[in-house]
């Protein structure tokens, strides 16, 4: 992303370094949640205080200047995207599953590889003009990524990019996010 950060006191420098460390913290369990689909668990990262400090030191390297609010997605964009949130000095605004928000939220029904869901957001979330960046923990299809796009385009914000801790390129997610500035940690290819 145009304008990323200095690396912090600590970070990881090399891209090597980084994929090493989540290929050993990152779980996969096939056939989750239904046969075909191979779920990659974040859980062993979380545990991990050390690697998950250093995944979220070299993370901050790789986010734009300027952002004022984090928007992360249910659930695990809500994990990884406070703590990203706090290290830049950001606001954390919560993209919820319908249901779970009170008062009358902005939300969209958008398609799953596996179904359908519905995501919602506080109608209050941002000032007029506020700069964003959203957060997930995984780029697969991209549907989840493009709904919160969309739905976080109906405020008055400036969207400065997406960024994810894993992308899964053969998925081709990045193609439903055209025209958005992307960055992820850990890419895999294959």
């Amino acid at each position: 992303m145009a304008g990323a950060r200095s690396a912090a006191p600590g970070a990881i420098s090399g891209a090597a370094e980084i994929d090493a460390l989540l290929d050993s913290h990152i779980a996969e369990h096939p056939d989750f949640p239904i046969p075909g689909v191979l779920f990659r668990d974040i859980t062993p990262l979380l545990r991990d205080p050390v690697a998950l400090r250093t995944v979220i030191r070299h993370w901050v390297t790789l986010l734009p200047e300027g952002v004022e609010y984090i928007v992360g997605t249910e659930a695990r964009g809500f994990v990884l995207g406070a703590p990203l949130a706090y290290e830049i000095g950001a606001g954390f605004i919560p993209v919820r599953k319908a249901g779970k928000l009170p008062g009358d939220p902005a939300g969209l029904t958008y398609d799953l590889e596996y179904g359908s869901a519905r995501i919602e957001i506080p109608q209050d979330s941002f000032p007029a003009g506020a700069r964003v960046l959203l957060v997930d923990d995984l780029l697969a299809t991209g549907g989840t990524a493009a709904a919160t796009l969309e739905l976080t385009r109906r405020f008055d914000v400036e969207v400065l990019g997406a960024t994810f801790l894993i992308e899964l390129a053969a998925l081709r997610g990045r193609d439903r996010l055209a025209g958005t500035e992307l960055s992820t940690v850990w890419r895999i290819e294959g």
